[in-house]
């Protein structure tokens, strides 16, 4: 049932996305020749005016078909010959009604979970905040020259940056001006089995989740196991786990795990990763009023929406590997994970839809980038057309989506294939 609702919540991005092609494409006096829910062969179809609505037979993404859209026409009521702004908005609706679709989504979950705030709550004893001088109730604005509108985004470019020194500027209670300080992260080597544990005093040896191609993961590690003994020596909590690490190192650990009432033992080599830390954390709102939920999930979303060209420059300089890109077989396992260790119907509903909403941003903000075969592409074409006044040929723009289409299968098979080797190789 939960990887069902998955699924729907994976299929939901692609048909709002088309339905905001549909939608305005129809109030602006365009043909549509059909509107069709999933690929493949027809599993039946009807026409309702002048447009075919259809039900495919593979139960995946969604298409519009436009008049005029891939050919000429002579139709003024064609694609093609409408004027640029028309054209742009039918475009543009795409990828808004994405954003709209994670927003509205990121609100009804954070009216039921309340948000994470930039506001520091705690700060740790000894800590590079300490340090720095943070204090309890500061509002950190940037971090490493980057403004921040989502506590996550500290921990993204703090990661990003390596744990390199860097500044932290704040906001402070009666300070009319911003403050900005110097912070050095602290910088620690462990060695790690590659899994998150439960928080709940008494449930620290429990898994809630696997890190993508850890140690763990590989050694064929699930959600919800509890990990009992180390080499045959008994564990009650996360903090035994670490210490006994720390005194093994690298050396390949059999591992105890209790899974749905019966042992399994796992044979799993820790691996030594750096990790990075400031020490503080943020306050959260457990029930916050209409206008702030609206207010934080904003910022969340727009918070996602420009991680799609950071990530771009990231790929582009190094900083990240083209590996750890996600697919939709990692989109899918990692919603799944996320709906499968919830204890209760509600809890996995929430998860999936904080998931898809956070997809969707990346996929509405991913389609605005100008690369031939996304929607952004075709919105600068038209930009260019309406400042040189000078329509680029259809065949011509056939020719530059189908070398970016080529591309992008090209780059989804790549991604794919890292995906189902991760679940492969374990």
């Amino acid at each position: 049932m939960r990887l069902l609702m998955v699924f729907m919540a994976f299929n939901l991005i692609i048909i709002v996305h088309e339905l905001g092609h549909f939608i305005v494409a129809k109030l602006s006096g365009i043909k549509v020749e059909e509107f069709s829910l999933f690929v493949g062969p027809k599993i039946f179809s009807f026409r309702k005016g002048e447009t075919m609505y259809s039900l495919r037979v593979f139960p995946i993404l969604a298409y519009v078909k436009m008049e005029g859209e891939d050919e000429d026409s002579d139709s003024e009521r064609a694609f093609i010959n409408k004027p640029v702004w028309v054209r742009a908005s039918v475009i543009a609706a795409g990828p808004l009604s994405n954003l709209i679709l994670a927003f509205l989504l990121i609100c009804i979950v954070y009216s039921f979970t309340g948000f994470n705030t930039r506001t520091v709550k705690t700060v740790h004893e000894g800590s590079s905040a300490a340090e720095t001088g943070i204090m309890e109730g500061d509002t950190v604005v940037a971090y490493n020259g980057k403004r921040i509108y989502d506590p996550m985004e500290v921990i993204q470019f703090l990661y990003i940056s390596k744990g390199k020194p860097t500044q932290i500027t704040i906001k402070r209670e009666g300070e009319k001006e911003l403050i900005t300080k110097d912070i050095v992260p602290k910088v620690y080597r462990e060695y790690l089995f590659g899994f998150y544990a439960d928080s709940t005093p008494g449930r620290s040896n429990v898994v809630t989740d696997l890190a993508m191609g850890g140690p763990a993961e590989k050694a064929g590690m699930q959600v919800g196991d509890k990990i009992v003994a180390l080499n045959g020596t008994e564990v009650t909590a996360i903090e035994e786990i670490k210490a006994f690490l720390k005194e093994n190192e690298e050396a390949e650990v059999a591992v105890t795990v209790e899974r749905q009432g019966s042992k399994q033992v796992l044979n799993i080599t820790p691996r030594l990763t750096e990790n990075y830390e400031l020490g503080m954390e943020f306050l959260r709102v457990e029930k916050g009023s209409l206008l702030g939920i609206m207010g934080s999930a904003a910022r969340f979303t727009y918070s996602n929406i420009r991680m799609v060209p950071y990530s771009l420059y990231w790929l582009v300089t190094g900083q990240v590997s083209i590996t750890e890109m996600t697919g939709p077989v990692g989109i899918v396992s990692t919603m799944n994970n996320a709906a499968q260790r919830s204890e209760t119907f509600m809890e996995a509903l929430l998860q999936i839809l904080l998931w898809t909403g956070l997809i969707s941003a990346a996929i509405g903000a991913t389609n605005l980038v100008p690369f031939p075969a996304l929607d952004g592409s075709k919105l600068l074409i038209l930009a260019i057309e309406a400042i040189s006044r000078k329509k680029i040929p259809v065949e011509k723009e056939a020719i530059i989506t189908s070398i970016g289409f080529f591309i992008l299968i090209g780059l989804s098979i790549f991604v794919m294939a890292n995906d189902i080797m991760r679940f492969i190789i374990k």
